[in-house]
């Protein structure tokens, strides 16, 4: 609610300590790239460490590895990504041991068996139904075939090759019942969820970017470090198409959509549409930061002075941003007014931003300078924003 909206006065502090403090509170304060990470390294080793335990400690693997390998690498943020993956990974693994079985024991083990194996392993692996597991047919291939040339036997070969599916399979349920068990991914079926998502990392971006401009702090530094947060936002947008997707799917199949407030509830269309402005509208806070880049070190008095003004405009995204953050089915009326009162606001910033760049006659039509694209980057922020208000608009009047 913008009644709890809280103005950042100055500039984050600049350090590798102050950035780490930073970037622990994003990770504890909201959802985005940060908070991912975190879950994704807590989730992935739990599941590891189980995965090993198991595989060494109650079976005496030979190759206790790769259970906990397989139980990190399908390690997704959806139940629905992570049970996919892990039907891919073990068809691919078990075709790779198949096709190493096959050729060792008709073959032997020599060199031009090797070279048979990962020939058709290879051509195996492109086969569009395995996705992007379709590399470990190799992989499993190759492993397969170092097992079977290090084992002396025929069952035992049989016996240790087996062994490699039976850790897949272990170290796959493992990774999947952790998935769905530490810190469960339940919110991500919550279509406004992956509005939240994309929300709160706009905010928190912009929220950094307009003390420092407002104060002139604008070294290379700080400059670089926007860049880079601004670019790591694509797994996050792919996060929140799944939230989105996943949420019409458990719609369809859910039997409380049939129920109370559930039976008359709207489409998820207004939600795709907010969702995907706002996926436009991140990808023009990453361009903005690339403009940034060439902004010049040492800047005259009109420089900043658009600065000041670029920080009064970047202050009102913010704004936006936090409505958008919280944004809840059952508030919906009132956030949707509270949401373009705001973008009325920050459409009356953008042009006083435009009026007072072309009255201190800044070379605005020069493409080597910053200042026009910096303006056309506002203008198409608005662009987007506008068009999400629109979008809600329309939704409650449903």
């Amino acid at each position: 609610m913008v009644d709890q909206w809280q103005r950042r006065d100055e500039p984050a502090a600049q350090g590798p300590a102050a950035r780490a403090r930073q970037w622990w509170r994003r990770a504890w304060g909201t959802e985005g790239h940060e908070r991912h990470t975190l879950l994704f390294l807590l989730k992935s080793t739990v599941a590891a460490t189980i995965a090993w335990v198991v595989a060494r400690d109650v079976l005496h693997a030979r190759s206790p590895a790769f259970a906990p390998f397989s139980a990190v690498l399908i390690m997704q943020v959806t139940v629905y990504q992570a049970l996919l993956n892990a039907l891919r990974y073990i068809v691919a693994v078990t075709a790779g041991v198949a096709v190493q079985a096959a050729l060792g024991f008709l073959a032997g083990p020599d060199l031009l068996t090797f070279a048979l194996v990962t020939v058709l392993a290879l051509a195996i692996g492109l086969w569009p139904g395995l996705g992007p597991q379709g590399s470990q047919v190799a992989t499993a291939a190759f492993f397969a075939f170092s097992t079977y040339v290090t084992v002396p036997g025929s069952l035992d070969k049989v016996t240790h090759l087996g062994q490699i599916i039976l850790l897949v399979l272990i170290g796959c349920g493992i990774g999947v019942v952790v998935n769905m068990t530490v810190v469960p991914p339940l919110r991500y079926r919550s279509a406004e969820y992956a509005i939240h998502i994309l929300s709160g990392t706009l905010c928190d971006l912009v929220s950094d970017m307009y003390p420092a401009m407002r104060h002139g702090e604008m070294d290379q530094e700080r400059r670089r470090h926007w860049r880079n947060r601004a670019e790591q936002t694509g797994d996050l947008i792919r996060q929140a198409q799944d939230g989105l997707r996943t949420a019409r799917e458990s719609a369809y199949y859910n039997p409380r959509s049939h129920l109370g407030r559930h039976r008359v509830r709207p489409s998820f269309d207004g939600y795709g549409a907010v969702l995907a402005a706002l996926e436009r509208t991140l990808y023009q806070a990453a361009s903005l930061t690339r403009s940034l880049d060439t902004w010049p070190q040492d800047p005259g008095a009109e420089d900043r002075r658009l600065l000041q003004d670029y920080a009064d405009f970047l202050e009102s995204i913010s704004r936006i941003t936090q409505v958008l953050r919280a944004l809840d089915e059952d508030a919906l009326h009132r956030q949707s007014r509270e949401l373009c009162a705001l973008v009325e606001e920050a459409h009356e910033r953008r042009r006083r931003l435009t009026g007072r760049a072309e009255e201190a006659g800044l070379p605005l039509g020069d493409p080597g300078l910053p200042y026009g694209v910096l303006l056309v980057e506002a203008a198409r922020l608005m662009d987007e924003l506008q068009n999400v208000c629109d979008v809600l608009k329309r939704y409650v009047e449903q």
